[in-house]
């Protein structure tokens, strides 16, 4: 790939995707994967204004190996060095890039439950320190191929060129192939931003879902307080969030979503595209709900990933977010299934199981954690996003006088 290309990426993920303010801190998350490129990240974030940029290393192979011979407390301990370092997050909030390049298979086969049961301790310890910076930092999620991830995505050539093809397609997909990313990504955020005031002003208190050509059939509750959002993001302060920071949390981004009300779901949901949990792929499956939490699951592939995923804790068997992506997106229509969450979920409406976003809530910098839990916002370790979209997909939302409005017809807005 032209390093110029790369570089414009370099220079959207660190000015668009987080808004460095200056002299502040970046922690970049990422695989030893495409290190010419992680290092034009921290170069751009220095230039943006950071004061220090720290890389914080993850690798597939290692992890499956932590899994097959660390002992369940051991794998699930949070060690005294890590509880420094999130309270030192705590006190400096610094800005996130997570740089994803994973392979979709790349933990499959391991003892699921033995990993479920250590991210169950590990999140008991780390949400103490994650409450406190709710809403308080930017971060910012981009796309970087692995090799065995495009490997995946186009089988059969050989690497460097299934390397290259997904970086095509990322770049594309991710309005960071023209010669002003940001200036594109300016505009997109700006049609984002209309498409919300319009759904903010209908005052909507429920969705209906339904698609007969795969099923789904499917209704949730949204809060009185709640709003749509999409684009880019701003953390809100007291004085309002036309004060805060804006950035862009994931690169590429079509989506216009809001947080449901906890425990208000009723029908089913029929996936559309493989979902890829912590390295293992489930595919063609569906979710079924009733007083609002998830009552049945099925999956031709991997489905007993699917029931430990839904168990983990209590919200994850409902629903955190509701998001809407017209069927007809740079990225369904690239026509490549990327068997990954940030870009899949990019090209069709989508749901979330577990965490909500307390951020969707009108004022939400007056809340606290505790009380966003308390008006509807679910809480949960995990915010698992699938894929619903279909060419015949209907959304309607219905007002709190019962009236109805389309909001999508044939998986695309209406209006």
């Amino acid at each position: 790939m032209e390093e110029k290309k790369l570089r414009k990426y370099a220079e959207l993920i660190a000015r668009s995707g987080l808004n460095i303010m200056p002299g502040q801190e970046v922690i970049v998350r990422t695989a030893p994967e495409q290190l010419d490129f992680l290092e034009m990240v921290v170069e751009e974030c220095y230039k943006a204004g950071a004061s220090k940029v720290s890389v914080e290393w993850r690798y597939d192979p290692l992890t499956r190996l932590g899994i097959r011979y660390q002992n369940p407390e051991t794998l699930g301990r949070v060690e005294v060095w890590e509880k420094v370092q999130l309270s030192e997050c705590v006190k400096k909030l610094p800005a996130n890039v997570y740089l994803d390049s994973d392979d979709p298979d790349g933990l499959s086969g391991i003892d699921s439950e033995k990993w479920a049961e250590a991210q169950q301790m590990r999140y008991g310890i780390r949400k103490r320190y994650l409450d406190k910076m709710e809403n308080k930092y930017q971060w910012c999620v981009a796309a970087v191929p692995g090799k065995k991830w495009a490997e995946k995505v186009f089988p059969g050539i050989p690497s460097e060129e299934a390397v290259e093809k997904l970086w095509e397609a990322i770049l594309k997909c991710g309005r960071a192939d023209g010669e002003d990313p940001i200036g594109a990504w300016k505009e997109h955020n700006e049609n984002l931003a209309r498409r919300c005031a319009w759904l903010n002003s209908l005052k909507l208190r429920r969705l209906v879902y339904k698609s007969e050509s795969t099923g789904t059939d499917f209704s949730v509750g949204l809060m009185p307080q709640m709003r749509f959002m999409g684009g880019a993001d701003a953390l809100e302060t007291p004085e309002g969030i036309a004060n805060g920071i804006f950035f862009n949390a994931n690169i590429p981004s079509e989506e216009v979503f809001t947080t449901p009300m906890k425990g208000d779901a009723e029908g089913v949901l029929v996936a559309t595209r493989p979902l890829s949990y912590r390295g293992v792929l489930i595919e063609n499956f569906s979710i079924r709900f009733k007083n609002g939490k998830v009552s049945e699951v099925h999956a031709e592939k991997n489905e007993e990933t699917l029931r430990i995923m839904v168990s983990m804790d209590k919200g994850a068997s409902m629903l955190g977010e509701c998001a809407l992506v017209p069927y007809h997106s740079p990225i369904r229509d690239s026509g490549i299934l990327f068997y990954n969450t940030l870009l899949d979920e990019n090209a069709s409406c989508h749901m979330a199981l577990g965490d909500g976003y307390s951020s969707c809530l009108e004022d939400a910098s007056s809340y606290t954690p505790a009380q966003a839990r308390k008006l509807g916002v679910n809480q949960s370790m995990i915010h698992e996003d699938f894929m619903i979209g279909s060419p015949d997909l209907s959304v309607t939302g219905i007002k709190e006088d019962g009236t109805e409005v389309a909001i999508f017809v044939n998986g695309d807005w209406a209006d």
